[in-house]
């Protein structure tokens, strides 16, 4: 008998588990990272897939092409496909998000970028965007991805802040890279992209808003690239949050080859704003060694890791995470909104 009540006991508990599953959660669970080598070992796939997120979303650098030849450029990302971790984790989970500059096309390049339009195309096929999609045919790689759960709704923004975005201004007093571009008609989204995200947030009925920004918003000083460069378009960006009245408006960011937590008490928005900067997955800024930001919470991480952000959308709080490998949370802030 002693065998069989070992099999009862283990068929309670595998049944026990089942249930647990099959309960209807109220988190909805996001992981996302940028700069991200193919040729180099990234040590985190399996772990994000043990997470078990509703959702991936690349925030750019997914490889490093800086090419004009679009062959190339489709053998880099064909060679991310083939990625084994990757690969396993596509299958099971959504895949969105948006390029930076490597995976463009050109160090640092926005609007001038000859082959942009070409560029678009090949990111395109990889994120299997349908051909019929109308995504094909209008500039830009920016999207909106919307779900919903019994619980509530969360909407994420993937912008681009490459395809438009204007020159940037060469910093010649300082040892910084780039100092702001005051023009006036500077921009980092264009007027399409712009009307675009208004309207977005203007009629998101969505319980949390997540906007993928691949370059940092809130952390500004430093001098490389960042919205700070854009003045203009960081006030812009701060007004239509407040106007439109979305709820739980989040920033998430990559590029830097850091990670960190940014945060600022906006006027007349009543939750602070957090920028959660996730970079990056396979190489990282190891002799980092300090750079102003007004806003950081916590320390840097100079680390590989990739972030995630566990939304509680009964409680209305959130959990973000800088992860490194085996579950190993590097960093942690918690914001109820």
């Amino acid at each position: 008998m002693k065998p069989i009540s070992i099999y009862l006991t283990l068929l309670v508990v595998l049944l026990g588990c089942k249930q647990k599953q099959d309960m209807p959660s109220s988190t909805f669970l996001v992981a996302f990272g940028s700069c991200n080598m193919p040729q180099e070992p990234n040590p985190f796939w399996d772990d994000i897939l043990n997470e078990n997120p509703d959702v991936w979303v690349w925030g750019g650098d997914i490889v490093y092409a800086d090419t004009d030849n679009m062959e190339k450029l489709r053998a880099i990302y064909a060679l991310q496909d083939s990625v084994e971790g990757y690969a396993q984790l596509k299958a099971k989970v959504p895949i969105i998000g948006t390029w930076d500059d490597h995976d463009f096309g050109v160090n640092d390049g926005g609007e001038e970028f000859l082959v942009k339009s070409q560029s678009q195309q090949v990111f395109l096929d990889f994120m299997e965007v349908p051909k019929n999609s109308p995504r094909r045919t209008r500039e830009g790689v920016y999207a909106s991805h919307d779900y919903e759960t019994p619980k509530g709704n969360v909407k994420i923004l993937v912008l681009d802040t490459r395809y438009f975005r204007s020159a940037l201004v060469k910093d010649t007093v300082s040892e910084k890279r780039y100092s702001p571009n005051l023009d006036m008609d500077a921009t980092v989204l264009g007027a399409e992209q712009w009307k675009w995200l208004e309207e977005e947030l203007d009629h998101s009925d969505a319980d949390f808003n997540l906007i993928m920004s691949s370059i940092q918003f809130l952390s500004g000083e430093h001098g490389f690239e960042t919205w700070g460069n854009f003045p203009k378009e960081v006030e812009k960006l701060e007004k239509l949050i407040v106007d439109s009245k979305a709820k739980g408006v989040m920033v998430l960011s990559g590029d830097r080859h850091i990670s960190e937590f940014s945060r600022k008490s906006v006027p007349n928005l009543t939750y602070p704003l957090v920028d959660f900067t996730s970079s990056g997955l396979t190489h990282s800024y190891s002799s980092f060694s300090g750079e102003p930001n007004p806003f950081r919470v916590g320390e840097v991480v100079s680390r590989t890791s990739y972030g995630t952000i566990a939304i509680n959308l009964e409680t209305k709080e959130v959990d973000f995470k800088i992860m490194g490998e085996e579950g190993t949370v590097l960093q942690e802030l918690k914001q109820t909104y």
